[in-house]
């Protein structure tokens, strides 16, 4: 591939993200244009304060999930800081990316941040955020594959363009999940060399604990909108959980910054149409408050705190450092002064 080709590719995959945000804004206007704001917004807060409750336990439950995501990862390539640090960079990262988009960049420029300060090498961080990927892929892929039987096939049948989208993602996924399996047999032990970064094989147990961990990500940010859905529409959490994931996952290939607007279009669309749509997209307009809004801004306090902590600390280091110095001269002067006199003692 030329370079000139590559570029174009490139320009074509940034401007992807655009094409599709406007697509899936025309969809959510086509699907809300018979709703006011103010429909929606009273949808919102009919909302019981319980099932609000309930979908922040299950946020903070699905954020800690998400920060082993950073542990598992640096079981993998051998690295060992302590338990607050690895929490602290995997709840920051996902709480950025969630709301940014593009994981790697975004999530990965603050761990890259965090990470050196804590020793741990940049060609250990790329391969933290490659296996952390594969585990988040693993995880969506094993749930979109038992979603794809448990969501009923009407329900996306009624778009042409969703189902051949679903179908073609269920093929996708399947193959990814095989091939990557296939690997930790066919290729044990063994290391893939990407440029000037060698990757270890993973063993079968730890893709399968990937796969557990990914899994359980979903499904806590799921039970965050079900928590939210439930006063105005009853679904079986099987079948709900399926479709969550389907368009989660459509949000994230389409990279749309958090999916915003195709996420909930294919929610929408896959409802069925005696649902009040008003109430559904209040319920959608929660869920993106309490998983992305809340935990950026707590995460993001959190992130404060410590800079300010780790400045304060230098600065006392420096201050300390600043009264020593004078004194080293005369220390060394002392030092000289004893072992010329035991010099001349011998």
């Amino acid at each position: 591939m030329s370079t000139k080709t590559k570029r174009l590719f490139k320009k074509i995959i940034s401007y992807s993200g655009i094409f599709f945000f406007l697509l899936a804004a025309f969809m959510l206007w086509w699907q809300l244009r018979e709703y006011s704001v103010s429909d929606i917004l009273s949808a919102l807060l009919a909302i019981p304060w319980i099932n609000l409750i309930m979908a922040c336990v299950a946020c903070v439950a699905g954020y800690l999930t998400l920060s082993l995501y950073d542990f598992l990862a640096l079981r993998y390539v051998g690295g060992h800081v302590s338990w607050w640090k690895w929490m602290l960079a995997g709840i920051l990262g996902f709480a950025i990316s969630n709301n940014a988009g593009h994981a790697v960049v975004s999530g990965g420029a603050i761990r890259y941040r965090l990470y050196t300060r804590w020793r741990i090498s940049g060609s250990d961080i790329v391969k933290m955020l490659t296996f952390s990927g594969f585990t988040f892929f693993l995880g969506c892929s094993a749930i979109l594959i038992l979603g794809y039987f448990l969501v009923p096939s009407a329900l996306l049948d009624r778009s042409v363009g969703a189902s051949l989208g679903i179908n073609t993602l269920f093929i996708i996924c399947t193959a990814a999940v095989l091939a990557y399996f296939a690997t930790t047999v066919l290729f044990y032990k063994k290391s893939i060399k990407i440029g000037s970064i060698k990757f270890q094989v993973p063993t079968t147990k730890t893709a399968f604990i990937q796969m557990l961990l990914g899994a359980a990500d979903s499904i806590l940010a799921g039970l965050v909108l079900y928590c939210c859905l439930l006063p105005f529409v009853q679904i079986p959490f099987g079948t709900y959980i399926g479709l969550f994931v389907i368009a989660q996952t459509t949000g994230i290939f389409s990279q749309v910054p958090g999916g915003i607007g195709v996420f909930e279009s294919i929610f929408l669309l896959a409802l069925p149409e005696s649902v009040d749509k008003a109430d559904i997209f209040g319920a959608l307009l929660a869920y993106r408050i309490i998983y992305y809004l809340l935990p950026l801004i707590g995460a993001g306090g959190l992130f404060f705190i410590y800079e300010n902590w780790l400045r304060a600390r230098m600065k006392r280091w420096l201050a300390e450092a600043k009264e020593k110095l004078p004194q080293i001269p005369e220390k060394i002067k002392n030092i000289k002064n004893l072992k010329s006199i035991k010099h001349r003692k011998k």
